[in-house]
């Protein structure tokens, strides 16, 4: 056959199946809620193009309302928008939407294993397990609470290295952060010089930074076909094979040592499990399972509060005169010398809804993790089939103007009554909702309280320009928000 009519061949063969697919598509159209026409293959690619992610989702809000559908490539994705559609869906729907959607990246190298992106009985066998230790070891107790304390006393000291003079805190923040979920899961603290914990530290910042980029979209939409082929993909994919070698060397050297009767971290309990349970050919309490949950622990434990608290630092730089009412604060309650603890929280109502704000703005996931229909149900109208995956946006949430007053200014004020009472609010979804919400969320606030509180208790932080000229809107906005790049200065409080 010459190359002529094979290539003719080729085209003809793409054409049908393109028709083929178009005529599917109409009919699956038909099911689901409105939403932009998806092109042959791209879907709607075009549409929602990756650099301009969330403005474009948000476009497509003002046009087909708050419940509409794109297509990524072949595949249909139903949006949720706003505080009434996400909660509907994700706490008076909890079953409905309880499974977890496509990730792309964690599902080519942990092959569905794990916590995070397993689903049905697997899921719910490691999630119960994961929290059962994860207490034990002192989540939300004084014992973890002593060790952040700990901790804070290594950040302080590195701050103080600074000596007045410039430095970037992004690195310093991830491991005194990464050593919370370290001592927890591993059993160790690491070193901030460590070499192999900075290599491990930047893998996830790297593997983070991809996924909230240009070739990130592209990569979950087509990851099928780019697995295959070169490209920036490639390295991303190397970066969390490497975090995933790291736990998988953790995990040998704590079964050469384990004690049955003494176990020291959340490893040592899943193997325990693993040896209670080998006789079970059903169980999943097996090595690929705790490869996965270990390093889920390890890379949710790390990234999202250093992200937060760095971005809450770049907040308090704007707004010095925040920073000044919350050292008033810590001065009235704590005092310069005693160590910050987590009962004094609620005696401190205007730094918690100033943490509270810092959440809500800095909005770290705003599309949230994606979620999967169990089993075609009817919603708000709109038949969403079984399978279909589904992200409740929790930027539309978190600034969703029914609730939130302006909701792009910074204004902790929202959180406070009439009489400075912090004042909850159910659209307070940082952690997501239901019962796919972040198993570490006690913890996480824990750290974010004790953090920031032990560093302006013992530091007052001065940016290194104007405060007037410092860019608070994040530097990358698609599935996360990342805060862009900065330098301070601490000056020791007397």
């Amino acid at each position: 056959m010459s190359p002529s009519i094979f290539t003719l061949l080729i085209f003809v063969l793409l054409v049908l199946l393109s028709i083929m697919w178009w005529k599917k598509n109409l009919k699956d159209r038909s099911l689901l809620p409105p939403g932009p026409t998806p092109l042959p293959f791209l879907g709607n690619l075009l549409q929602v193009k990756p650099k301009e992610f969330l403005k474009a989702l948000d476009k497509l809000k003002e046009k087909h309302g708050s419940v509409f559908t794109v297509y990524f490539g072949a595949r249909p994705t139903v949006i949720l928008c706003g505080y009434q559609t996400v909660k509907e869906a994700l706490i008076d729907q909890a079953d409905t939407f309880s499974s977890r959607g496509k990730m792309a990246l964690a599902e080519h190298i942990l092959k569905g294993y794990g916590i995070t992106g397993s689903n049905g009985e697997r899921w719910k066998q490691l999630r119960r397990f994961a929290l059962t230790t994860l207490r034990n070891f002192g989540m939300g107790k004084r014992t973890i609470e002593k060790r952040i304390q700990e901790e804070t006393t290594f950040l302080i000291e590195e701050f103080r290295n600074a000596e007045g003079m410039p430095f970037d805190p992004t690195f310093y923040l991830g491991c005194a952060v990464s050593n919370i979920i370290c001592s927890i899961v591993f059993g160790e603290r690491f070193d901030y010089n460590d070499k192999q914990f900075l290599f491990l530290l930047k893998n996830i910042n790297k593997v983070l930074r991809f996924m909230n980029s240009t070739w990130g979209v592209v990569f979950f939409t087509f990851d099928k076909i780019m697995c295959h082929i070169p490209g920036p993909h490639q390295k991303a994919m190397k970066h969390l094979v490497d975090l995933k070698a790291f736990v998988q060397q953790r995990v040998r050297e704590s079964k050469e040592i384990l004690d049955i009767n003494s176990p020291q971290h959340f490893i040592d309990c899943f193997l325990i499990k693993m040896q209670e349970e080998q006789e079970n050919p059903h169980s999943e309490f097996h090595m690929d399972n705790l490869i996965g949950s270990a390093l889920n622990l390890f890379f949710a434990g790390t990234e999202t509060v250093s992200t937060t608290l760095r971005y809450g630092i770049l907040i308090l730089l704007k707004w010095p005169h925040i920073q000044g009412r919350i050292q008033e604060e810590i001065d009235d309650v704590i005092g310069r010398q005693q160590c910050p603890k987590i009962e004094d929280r609620s005696k401190m109502p205007y730094t918690d809804a100033v943490i509270h704000e810092i959440q809500r703005f800095s909005d770290i996931v705003p599309t949230g993790l994606p979620h999967t229909a169990t089993q075609d149900t009817t919603f708000r109208g709109h038949t969403i089939p079984k399978g279909t995956d589904v992200f409740a946006l929790l930027t539309t949430v978190l600034k969703d103007p029914e609730v939130f007053q302006n909701p792009e200014e910074f204004n902790p004020e929202r959180f406070l009554d009439e009489n400075g009472i912090l004042k909850k609010s159910q659209a307070f979804m940082p952690f997501s909702a239901g019962k796919r919400m972040c198993p570490g969320e006690s913890l996480a606030r824990m750290e974010i309280f004790l953090f920031l509180t032990t560093l302006l208790q013992k530091f007052t932080l001065i940016p290194t320009v104007p405060s007037v000229d410092l860019d608070v809107t994040p530097e990358i906005s698609s599935s996360g928000h990342l805060p862009r790049e900065y330098k301070m200065c601490v000056l020791p409080r007397q």
